[in-house]
């Protein structure tokens, strides 16, 4: 397995009244092709800011992050140029757009990557089918289930088939069988396209079946 994402000793804060919100303390973290490591903690502990700054919204206050083997700095171009294609997104809520369809929202990202409308709707169309939502292409999110929009929302993450896929509570808002459902599917898709998955989770059965756990604690991994 090869390195795709390295956090190299990352703090990060945010200001506040009365000074500086301290949220990560010297993070250390490696993740490989095909791994799965889950991200468990108290609500505040820094899961999501970790996310963030793996996926490149923001840059740490120190620290390195590494994709693919190469270091990104605070320039937004630079690291909008490495996100695009390369990290795949997904949040507790499915943020699907209500005016388009199942098919519309899967191509989207292909259609900001530069593809054609064509080549675009033949790929979503594999990730739909891929995740069980070939009667769906015509839905809007409005006419979907809460675990459908959710797949719908992983299928359109996994549709440029990224390196590293981050997912932030994914099944937080989803009963049991459609969180063990979409869990499933995760699972397969970082098996099938050899990708690292990184998950930040309140659910230890989910947390479980990873292939690592990584404890949050006061801002570090404890």
């Amino acid at each position: 397995m090869n390195n795709v994402l390295a956090l190299r000793d990352l703090h990060h804060s945010y200001p506040q009244a009365g000074g500086l919100l301290h949220v990560l303390r010297g993070i250390n973290v490696d993740l490989k092709s095909g791994e799965k490591v889950a991200l468990c903690g108290p609500s505040g502990s820094g899961k999501s800011t970790l996310l963030h700054l793996a996926g490149l919204l923001e840059a740490p206050c120190a620290g390195e992050v590494e994709i693919l083997g190469e270091v990104v700095g605070a320039d937004d171009g630079a690291r909008t140029r490495m996100r695009r294609g390369t990290i795949g997104f997904v949040f507790q809520f499915h943020h699907l757009l209500p005016e388009f369809s199942a098919l519309e929202n899967i191509a989207m990202p292909c259609r900001i990557n530069g593809d054609t409308a064509a080549i675009a709707m033949t790929k979503s169309k594999v990730w739909l089918e891929r995740l069980g939502l070939k009667d769906r292409a015509d839905h809007l999110p409005s006419q979907l289930s809460g675990g459908e929009q959710q797949r719908v929302a992983i299928a359109r993450a996994l549709v440029l088939q990224p390196k590293v896929l981050l997912a932030d509570e994914p099944t937080g808002s989803l009963d049991q069988e459609a969180g063990d459902l979409v869990s499933s599917y995760l699972f397969e898709a970082c098996r099938d396209i050899n990708m690292a998955l990184l998950i930040a989770t309140h659910n230890e059965v989910l947390a479980k079946k990873c292939d690592r756990i990584l404890r949050f604690g006061d801002g570090r991994i404890v």
